[in-house]
């Protein structure tokens, strides 16, 4: 059976736009597509707790196939935090830019800036959960270099790079971007189902 489309069970514009220029072969449909705006409960412990819950809230909702992301920073100096929080490390009503600034306040001088970025895909298909890892390794830099990306692309740096992923063009990010890594894994699976 090959695939025709399937939802992504984001609110994030920044990260739709990034799985759609990653994945040509079927047809990626949006939360805002399906006219859903409630926020979708995200209590998981774990990324991939998280990643299967959002999956699932919007298959039991729907019916239709799809699969969810959740992506965690993880920084050896602080004992790999924020991790699975990384989206409100800062605080409940905080944005990229206050959990930038709090990371690099925790650091401070620290010589120790390796970290790694990991996404764990939760795919939902015909009532069946799968799962795909991608990890990246890096490091965080001292100061935000930059325009593109979001969240904590501006301070991070994959190892063999000069640039941050927020220096980097989408496809360049996507072919060795801890999402992208996933997300390939994903697209052998379905082009395979």
């Amino acid at each position: 059976m090959k695939v025709k489309n399937i939802v992504f069970a984001t609110a994030n514009p920044n990260k739709l736009k990034e799985i759609k220029s990653a994945i040509n072969s079927f047809e990626i449909v949006g939360l805002k597509d399906l006219k859903i705006t409630e926020e979708i409960p995200e209590t998981g412990d774990t990324l991939k707790k998280n990643a299967l819950q959002k999956a699932k809230y919007i298959y039991d909702k729907t019916g239709l196939d799809c699969f969810s992301d959740d992506t965690g920073l993880e920084i050896e100096a602080l004992n790999y935090q924020p991790g699975v929080y990384s989206a409100m490390y800062a605080g409940p009503d905080c944005n990229a830019e206050n959990n930038m600034q709090k990371v690099l306040q925790e650091l401070g001088e620290t010589p120790n800036r390796a970290a790694q970025f990991k996404t764990v895909i939760a795919l939902v298909l015909q009532g069946k959960e799968y799962f795909f890892e991608g990890v990246v390794k890096g490091e965080i830099l001292k100061e935000k270099t930059g325009k593109g990306g979001f969240g904590y692309d501006p301070i991070f740096r994959p190892i063999g790079y000069k640039e941050s992923f927020a220096e980097m063009s989408i496809a360049q990010k996507n072919e060795i971007s801890h999402r992208g890594l996933a997300v390939k894994k994903l697209i052998t699976f379905l082009a395979e189902f």
